[in-house]
Protein backbone atom coordinates (compact mmCIF):
# COMPACT_ATOMS: atom_id res chain seq x y z
CA UNK A 1 0.00 0.00 0.00
CA UNK A 2 1.44 2.97 -0.84
CA UNK A 3 -0.08 5.24 1.72
CA UNK A 4 1.42 4.07 5.48
CA UNK A 5 -0.26 5.18 8.84
CA UNK A 6 0.71 3.97 12.19
CA UNK A 7 -1.82 3.50 15.36
CA UNK A 8 0.87 4.85 17.97
CA UNK A 9 -0.74 2.19 20.34
CA UNK A 10 0.56 -0.56 18.77
CA UNK A 11 3.77 -0.37 19.16
CA UNK A 12 3.48 1.12 22.88
CA UNK A 13 1.85 -1.32 24.09
CA UNK A 14 3.39 -4.24 22.38
CA UNK A 15 6.81 -2.79 24.20
CA UNK A 16 4.82 -1.47 27.81
CA UNK A 17 5.47 1.87 27.16
CA UNK A 18 1.88 2.29 25.96
CA UNK A 19 0.86 5.81 24.62
CA UNK A 20 -0.72 6.44 28.00
CA UNK A 21 -2.77 4.68 30.83
CA UNK A 22 -6.39 4.73 30.30
CA UNK A 23 -6.55 8.51 32.12
CA UNK A 24 -9.25 8.37 35.40
CA UNK A 25 -11.29 11.19 36.41
CA UNK A 26 -11.85 14.92 35.14
CA UNK A 27 -10.21 17.28 36.84
CA UNK A 28 -12.03 20.54 36.57
CA UNK A 29 -9.76 22.99 39.05
CA UNK A 30 -6.61 23.86 38.96
CA UNK A 31 -5.68 21.56 42.33
CA UNK A 32 -3.68 18.50 43.09
CA UNK A 33 -5.05 14.79 44.21
CA UNK A 34 -4.70 13.13 47.01
CA UNK A 35 -0.76 14.12 47.80
CA UNK A 36 0.52 11.60 49.91
CA UNK A 37 3.54 12.33 52.52
CA UNK A 38 6.66 11.30 51.53
CA UNK A 39 9.19 9.38 53.75
CA UNK A 40 11.82 12.06 53.23
CA UNK A 41 10.28 14.84 55.62
CA UNK A 42 9.01 16.84 52.84
CA UNK A 43 5.06 16.50 51.97
CA UNK A 44 3.39 16.19 48.66
CA UNK A 45 1.59 18.63 50.30
CA UNK A 46 4.45 21.24 50.27
CA UNK A 47 4.75 20.52 46.57
CA UNK A 48 1.68 20.66 45.61
CA UNK A 49 0.89 23.87 46.76
CA UNK A 50 3.80 24.99 44.16
CA UNK A 51 2.59 23.54 42.12
CA UNK A 52 -1.28 24.56 42.27
CA UNK A 53 0.29 28.37 42.25
CA UNK A 54 1.54 27.49 38.66
CA UNK A 55 -1.70 26.00 37.34
CA UNK A 56 -3.88 28.48 38.66
CA UNK A 57 -1.40 30.95 36.45
CA UNK A 58 -1.71 29.01 33.28
CA UNK A 59 -5.68 28.73 33.02
CA UNK A 60 -5.68 32.53 34.10
CA UNK A 61 -2.21 32.91 31.45
CA UNK A 62 -0.79 35.25 34.04
CA UNK A 63 2.60 35.33 33.00
CA UNK A 64 3.78 36.76 36.75
CA UNK A 65 1.77 34.62 38.59
CA UNK A 66 3.33 31.62 36.77
CA UNK A 67 7.06 32.80 37.17
CA UNK A 68 6.39 33.60 40.70
CA UNK A 69 6.50 29.66 41.07
CA UNK A 70 9.79 29.38 39.43
CA UNK A 71 13.24 29.87 41.13
CA UNK A 72 14.57 33.94 40.93
CA UNK A 73 18.12 32.61 40.72
CA UNK A 74 17.39 30.64 37.53
CA UNK A 75 17.22 33.70 34.99
CA UNK A 76 17.85 30.95 31.87
CA UNK A 77 15.13 28.71 32.95
CA UNK A 78 12.52 31.72 33.97
CA UNK A 79 12.60 33.01 30.56
CA UNK A 80 12.31 29.56 29.42
CA UNK A 81 9.53 29.53 30.78
CA UNK A 82 7.93 32.67 30.16
CA UNK A 83 8.21 31.88 26.43
CA UNK A 84 6.29 28.42 26.82
CA UNK A 85 3.94 29.71 28.65
CA UNK A 86 3.74 32.48 25.91
CA UNK A 87 3.53 29.40 23.72
CA UNK A 88 0.50 28.14 25.20
CA UNK A 89 -1.43 31.52 24.65
CA UNK A 90 -4.02 30.40 21.99
CA UNK A 91 -4.68 27.17 22.94
CA UNK A 92 -8.39 26.75 24.58
CA UNK A 93 -7.69 24.71 28.36
CA UNK A 94 -10.14 24.09 30.13
CA UNK A 95 -8.07 22.30 32.86
CA UNK A 96 -4.80 21.95 33.84
CA UNK A 97 -3.34 19.99 37.29
CA UNK A 98 -0.82 18.43 38.69
CA UNK A 99 -0.43 15.23 40.75
CA UNK A 100 2.26 14.91 43.04
CA UNK A 101 3.74 11.12 42.55
CA UNK A 102 6.18 10.88 44.93
CA UNK A 103 9.32 13.64 46.22
CA UNK A 104 13.12 12.73 46.89
CA UNK A 105 14.55 15.18 49.49
CA UNK A 106 18.01 16.39 48.35
CA UNK A 107 19.59 17.66 51.69
CA UNK A 108 17.74 20.58 53.69
CA UNK A 109 16.85 23.28 50.05
CA UNK A 110 16.40 20.68 47.45
CA UNK A 111 13.78 17.82 46.24
CA UNK A 112 12.82 16.12 42.84
CA UNK A 113 9.16 15.54 42.47
CA UNK A 114 8.19 12.83 39.88
CA UNK A 115 4.75 14.62 38.71
CA UNK A 116 1.90 14.13 36.56
CA UNK A 117 0.49 16.59 34.28
CA UNK A 118 -3.06 16.20 33.66
CA UNK A 119 -4.74 18.92 30.88
CA UNK A 120 -7.95 19.40 28.84
CA UNK A 121 -8.16 21.21 25.95
CA UNK A 122 -12.08 22.76 25.90
CA UNK A 123 -14.56 21.26 24.07
CA UNK A 124 -12.80 18.63 22.66
CA UNK A 125 -11.14 16.25 25.35
CA UNK A 126 -13.59 13.95 27.77
CA UNK A 127 -10.51 13.35 29.55
CA UNK A 128 -7.51 14.84 30.58
CA UNK A 129 -3.82 14.21 28.66
CA UNK A 130 -1.32 12.78 30.52
CA UNK A 131 2.22 13.26 31.27
CA UNK A 132 4.79 12.55 33.19
CA UNK A 133 7.52 14.76 34.50
CA UNK A 134 10.10 15.68 36.86
CA UNK A 135 10.58 18.66 38.96
CA UNK A 136 13.58 20.13 40.22
CA UNK A 137 12.71 21.91 43.42
CA UNK A 138 14.82 24.57 45.36
CA UNK A 139 14.59 26.58 48.86
CA UNK A 140 16.17 29.21 49.65
CA UNK A 141 16.26 29.40 53.56
CA UNK A 142 14.87 27.00 56.24
CA UNK A 143 11.34 27.64 56.57
CA UNK A 144 11.00 29.30 53.07
CA UNK A 145 8.66 28.71 49.90
CA UNK A 146 9.59 25.85 47.18
CA UNK A 147 10.33 27.17 44.09
CA UNK A 148 10.84 24.94 40.42
CA UNK A 149 14.13 25.11 38.82
CA UNK A 150 13.54 22.94 36.43
CA UNK A 151 11.06 20.53 34.91
CA UNK A 152 11.51 18.11 32.12
CA UNK A 153 9.86 14.77 30.77
CA UNK A 154 9.89 12.05 32.61
CA UNK A 155 11.13 8.70 32.05
CA UNK A 156 9.46 7.56 28.80
CA UNK A 157 7.72 10.49 28.67
CA UNK A 158 7.06 12.66 25.28
CA UNK A 159 7.78 16.18 24.45
CA UNK A 160 4.94 18.52 24.69
CA UNK A 161 4.13 21.05 21.45
CA UNK A 162 4.67 24.03 23.22
CA UNK A 163 7.85 23.44 23.96
CA UNK A 164 9.05 23.10 20.56
CA UNK A 165 7.39 26.82 19.43
CA UNK A 166 4.82 28.88 19.65
CA UNK A 167 1.56 27.07 19.13
CA UNK A 168 -1.05 28.14 16.28
CA UNK A 169 -4.62 27.14 16.68
CA UNK A 170 -6.94 26.36 13.82
CA UNK A 171 -10.82 25.36 14.74
CA UNK A 172 -12.82 23.42 12.36
CA UNK A 173 -16.46 21.87 12.41
CA UNK A 174 -15.25 18.90 13.89
CA UNK A 175 -12.13 19.59 14.66
CA UNK A 176 -9.17 21.18 16.18
CA UNK A 177 -5.79 21.52 14.42
CA UNK A 178 -2.28 22.73 17.13
CA UNK A 179 0.72 23.77 14.41
CA UNK A 180 3.96 24.90 15.15
CA UNK A 181 6.01 26.04 12.16
CA UNK A 182 3.17 25.31 9.95
CA UNK A 183 1.63 27.70 7.46
CA UNK A 184 -2.29 28.57 8.29
CA UNK A 185 -3.29 27.64 4.89
CA UNK A 186 -1.83 23.97 5.75
CA UNK A 187 -3.54 23.36 9.31
CA UNK A 188 -6.92 25.05 7.55
CA UNK A 189 -6.77 22.27 4.86
CA UNK A 190 -6.11 19.47 7.04
CA UNK A 191 -8.94 20.65 9.57
CA UNK A 192 -10.87 20.93 6.36
CA UNK A 193 -9.99 16.87 5.61
CA UNK A 194 -10.81 16.13 9.60
CA UNK A 195 -14.16 17.10 9.23
CA UNK A 196 -15.17 15.69 6.06
CA UNK A 197 -13.57 12.48 7.84
CA UNK A 198 -15.75 12.52 11.07
CA UNK A 199 -19.00 11.61 8.89
CA UNK A 200 -17.46 8.95 7.42
CA UNK A 201 -16.36 7.77 10.53
CA UNK A 202 -19.53 7.88 11.79
CA UNK A 203 -21.11 6.05 9.07
CA UNK A 204 -18.46 3.27 9.51
CA UNK A 205 -18.94 3.16 13.26
CA UNK A 206 -22.12 3.77 14.56
CA UNK A 207 -20.96 3.78 18.01
CA UNK A 208 -21.18 6.56 20.03
CA UNK A 209 -17.80 8.61 20.37
CA UNK A 210 -17.10 12.36 20.82
CA UNK A 211 -17.47 12.89 17.39
CA UNK A 212 -14.05 15.72 17.76
CA UNK A 213 -10.43 15.07 16.96
CA UNK A 214 -7.17 16.95 18.08
CA UNK A 215 -4.34 17.02 15.22
CA UNK A 216 -0.83 18.02 16.01
CA UNK A 217 1.15 19.25 13.12
CA UNK A 218 4.90 19.85 14.35
CA UNK A 219 7.66 21.50 12.49
CA UNK A 220 9.26 18.34 11.42
CA UNK A 221 9.81 14.83 11.86
CA UNK A 222 12.29 14.79 14.43
CA UNK A 223 10.29 17.12 16.26
CA UNK A 224 6.86 14.51 15.93
CA UNK A 225 9.61 11.93 16.99
CA UNK A 226 9.95 14.01 20.01
CA UNK A 227 6.12 13.91 20.60
CA UNK A 228 6.12 10.58 20.71
CA UNK A 229 9.51 9.72 22.16
CA UNK A 230 10.54 7.64 19.57
CA UNK A 231 13.39 8.17 17.17
CA UNK A 232 12.70 10.04 14.33
CA UNK A 233 13.97 7.39 11.84
CA UNK A 234 10.34 5.11 12.90
CA UNK A 235 8.84 7.93 11.15
CA UNK A 236 10.33 9.13 8.26
CA UNK A 237 7.85 7.45 5.64
CA UNK A 238 4.90 7.74 8.05
CA UNK A 239 1.68 9.93 7.12
CA UNK A 240 0.36 9.94 10.40
CA UNK A 241 -0.41 8.88 14.27
CA UNK A 242 -2.62 8.66 16.41
CA UNK A 243 -1.87 8.04 20.41
CA UNK A 244 -3.95 7.40 23.12
CA UNK A 245 -4.45 4.48 25.92
CA UNK A 246 -6.33 1.36 24.67
CA UNK A 247 -8.92 -0.08 26.78
CA UNK A 248 -12.73 -0.63 27.19
CA UNK A 249 -13.43 1.29 30.58
CA UNK A 250 -16.09 3.45 29.13
CA UNK A 251 -13.91 6.88 30.05
CA UNK A 252 -12.53 7.27 26.68
CA UNK A 253 -8.94 8.83 27.00
CA UNK A 254 -7.60 12.08 25.15
CA UNK A 255 -6.25 11.13 21.82
CA UNK A 256 -4.47 12.84 19.85
CA UNK A 257 -3.82 12.45 16.07
CA UNK A 258 0.36 13.25 14.97
CA UNK A 259 0.85 14.41 11.55
CA UNK A 260 4.30 13.90 9.43
CA UNK A 261 4.36 17.56 7.53
CA UNK A 262 7.02 15.94 5.34
CA UNK A 263 5.26 13.09 4.24
CA UNK A 264 1.60 13.73 4.64
CA UNK A 265 2.52 16.77 2.50
CA UNK A 266 4.12 14.39 -0.46
CA UNK A 267 0.56 12.60 -0.42
CA UNK A 268 -2.13 13.76 -2.80
CA UNK A 269 -5.43 14.91 -1.84
CA UNK A 270 -6.67 11.02 -1.90
CA UNK A 271 -3.85 9.92 0.35
CA UNK A 272 -4.38 12.77 2.92
CA UNK A 273 -8.10 12.25 2.70
CA UNK A 274 -6.98 8.44 3.33
CA UNK A 275 -4.75 9.04 6.08
CA UNK A 276 -6.83 11.36 8.02
CA UNK A 277 -9.97 9.36 7.91
CA UNK A 278 -7.89 6.27 9.11
CA UNK A 279 -6.68 8.05 11.95
CA UNK A 280 -9.71 9.48 12.86
CA UNK A 281 -11.61 5.66 12.83
CA UNK A 282 -8.81 5.18 15.42
CA UNK A 283 -10.14 7.49 17.83
CA UNK A 284 -13.48 6.41 17.14
CA UNK A 285 -12.80 3.15 18.00
CA UNK A 286 -10.47 3.52 20.19
CA UNK A 287 -12.26 2.61 23.96
CA UNK A 288 -13.12 -0.52 22.08
CA UNK A 289 -9.84 -1.57 21.20
CA UNK A 290 -7.21 -2.94 23.97
CA UNK A 291 -4.37 -4.99 24.19
CA UNK A 292 -6.55 -8.30 23.00
CA UNK A 293 -7.33 -6.63 19.61
CA UNK A 294 -4.80 -8.01 16.87
CA UNK A 295 -2.89 -5.76 14.85
CA UNK A 296 -4.86 -6.58 12.01
CA UNK A 297 -8.00 -6.27 13.18
CA UNK A 298 -7.71 -2.70 14.17
CA UNK A 299 -5.60 -1.53 11.71
CA UNK A 300 -8.01 -3.60 8.85
CA UNK A 301 -11.25 -1.95 10.22
CA UNK A 302 -9.26 2.24 9.92
CA UNK A 303 -8.29 1.15 6.30
CA UNK A 304 -11.77 -0.20 5.25
CA UNK A 305 -13.26 3.27 6.84
CA UNK A 306 -10.97 5.07 4.59
CA UNK A 307 -11.45 3.06 1.62
CA UNK A 308 -14.95 2.29 1.83
CA UNK A 309 -16.35 5.40 0.08
CA UNK A 310 -13.37 5.50 -2.34
CA UNK A 311 -14.19 3.91 -6.12
CA UNK A 312 -10.54 2.43 -6.31
CA UNK A 313 -10.53 -1.46 -7.28
CA UNK A 314 -9.03 -3.79 -4.65
CA UNK A 315 -5.93 -4.23 -6.70
CA UNK A 316 -5.60 -0.78 -6.69
CA UNK A 317 -5.59 -0.37 -3.06
CA UNK A 318 -3.50 -3.60 -2.25
CA UNK A 319 -0.88 -3.21 -4.89
CA UNK A 320 1.83 -5.30 -3.05
CA UNK A 321 -0.39 -8.16 -2.09
CA UNK A 322 -2.52 -8.32 -5.49
CA UNK A 323 1.22 -9.05 -6.88
CA UNK A 324 1.98 -11.71 -4.37
CA UNK A 325 -1.47 -13.52 -5.10
CA UNK A 326 -0.46 -13.22 -8.89
CA UNK A 327 2.99 -14.79 -8.29
CA UNK A 328 1.57 -18.02 -6.82
CA UNK A 329 2.78 -16.27 -3.02
CA UNK A 330 -0.53 -16.44 -1.48
CA UNK A 331 0.09 -15.92 2.44
CA UNK A 332 -0.73 -18.97 4.65
CA UNK A 333 -2.04 -17.04 7.87
CA UNK A 334 -3.46 -13.48 8.51
CA UNK A 335 -1.00 -10.98 9.59
CA UNK A 336 0.98 -10.97 12.80
CA UNK A 337 1.43 -8.37 14.69
CA UNK A 338 5.17 -8.11 14.13
CA UNK A 339 4.32 -8.11 10.29
CA UNK A 340 3.51 -3.77 11.09
CA UNK A 341 6.70 -3.43 12.49
CA UNK A 342 7.89 -0.17 10.90
CA UNK A 343 11.93 -1.23 11.02
CA UNK A 344 11.66 -4.21 8.32
CA UNK A 345 10.38 -4.41 4.79
CA UNK A 346 7.99 -2.28 3.22
CA UNK A 347 6.77 -4.23 0.86
CA UNK A 348 5.96 -6.97 3.79
CA UNK A 349 4.25 -4.14 5.76
CA UNK A 350 1.99 -2.98 2.95
CA UNK A 351 1.19 -6.69 2.60
CA UNK A 352 -0.02 -6.82 6.43
CA UNK A 353 -1.89 -3.59 6.29
CA UNK A 354 -3.64 -5.07 3.03
CA UNK A 355 -4.30 -8.35 4.62
CA UNK A 356 -5.81 -6.58 7.31
CA UNK A 357 -8.04 -4.33 5.57
CA UNK A 358 -9.28 -7.24 3.32
CA UNK A 359 -9.85 -9.47 6.02
CA UNK A 360 -12.31 -6.67 7.24
CA UNK A 361 -13.53 -6.09 4.02
CA UNK A 362 -14.37 -10.23 3.65
CA UNK A 363 -16.45 -9.94 7.38
CA UNK A 364 -18.62 -7.27 6.09
CA UNK A 365 -19.16 -8.59 2.59
CA UNK A 366 -19.92 -11.88 3.92
CA UNK A 367 -21.60 -11.55 7.65
CA UNK A 368 -22.26 -7.79 7.24
CA UNK A 369 -21.21 -4.38 8.79
CA UNK A 370 -23.15 -4.79 12.36
CA UNK A 371 -21.79 -8.03 12.35
CA UNK A 372 -17.87 -6.42 11.62
CA UNK A 373 -18.59 -3.89 14.43
CA UNK A 374 -19.81 -6.77 17.13
CA UNK A 375 -16.52 -8.99 16.36
CA UNK A 376 -14.04 -5.49 16.56
CA UNK A 377 -15.97 -5.20 19.87
CA UNK A 378 -16.39 -8.96 20.83
CA UNK A 379 -12.63 -8.98 20.64
CA UNK A 380 -11.21 -5.72 22.04
CA UNK A 381 -13.78 -6.50 25.16
CA UNK A 382 -12.06 -10.09 25.90
CA UNK A 383 -10.31 -10.26 29.48
CA UNK A 384 -6.88 -11.91 27.71
CA UNK A 385 -5.14 -11.95 24.44
CA UNK A 386 -5.15 -15.87 24.26
CA UNK A 387 -8.27 -16.79 22.78
CA UNK A 388 -9.93 -13.72 21.95
CA UNK A 389 -10.08 -13.99 18.25
CA UNK A 390 -11.42 -17.46 18.44
CA UNK A 391 -14.09 -16.92 20.80
CA UNK A 392 -15.50 -14.01 18.72
CA UNK A 393 -15.04 -16.20 15.34
CA UNK A 394 -16.76 -18.50 16.80
CA UNK A 395 -19.61 -16.73 19.42
CA UNK A 396 -20.44 -13.76 16.73
CA UNK A 397 -19.13 -15.06 13.48
CA UNK A 398 -19.99 -18.73 14.00
CA UNK A 399 -17.46 -19.91 12.51
CA UNK A 400 -13.30 -20.79 13.69
CA UNK A 401 -9.64 -19.93 13.02
CA UNK A 402 -8.61 -22.01 10.07
CA UNK A 403 -12.47 -21.80 8.50
CA UNK A 404 -12.05 -18.23 8.75
CA UNK A 405 -8.43 -18.15 7.36
CA UNK A 406 -9.27 -20.75 4.18
CA UNK A 407 -12.15 -18.63 3.62
CA UNK A 408 -9.99 -15.59 3.81
CA UNK A 409 -7.47 -16.71 1.42
CA UNK A 410 -10.02 -17.66 -1.05
CA UNK A 411 -11.49 -13.98 -0.66
CA UNK A 412 -7.58 -13.04 -1.61
CA UNK A 413 -7.69 -14.94 -4.80
CA UNK A 414 -11.01 -13.64 -5.64
CA UNK A 415 -10.37 -10.28 -5.45
CA UNK A 416 -6.68 -9.91 -6.25
CA UNK A 417 -5.52 -12.86 -8.65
Amino acid sequence: MAVRTQDARRERTRRRHTAGAVLAGLLLASACAAPRETATGLTAQEVGATLDRRAAAVLAHDTEGYLAATDPGATAFREAQRTELGNLADVPLESWTYQVKGVTRHGADRATADVELRYRVKGYDDAPMSSARTVELVRHGEGGPWYIAADRAGKDAPEQLWQQGDVEVVRGARSLVLGVGRRTGELRRIADTVDRAVPAVDESWPVPWAGRVVVLVPESVEDMAGLLDRPAASYRGIAAVTTGAVGGTGRRPADRVIVNPQAYGMLGEFGQRVVLTHETTHVATRSATSATTPVWLSEGFADRTAYRQESRTARELAPELAGAVRRGQLPAGLPSDEDFGFEGDPAKLARAYEGGWLACEMIAEEWGDQDLIAFYRAVGGAPARDGAVEHALQSVLGTTPEDFTARWREYLRDRLG
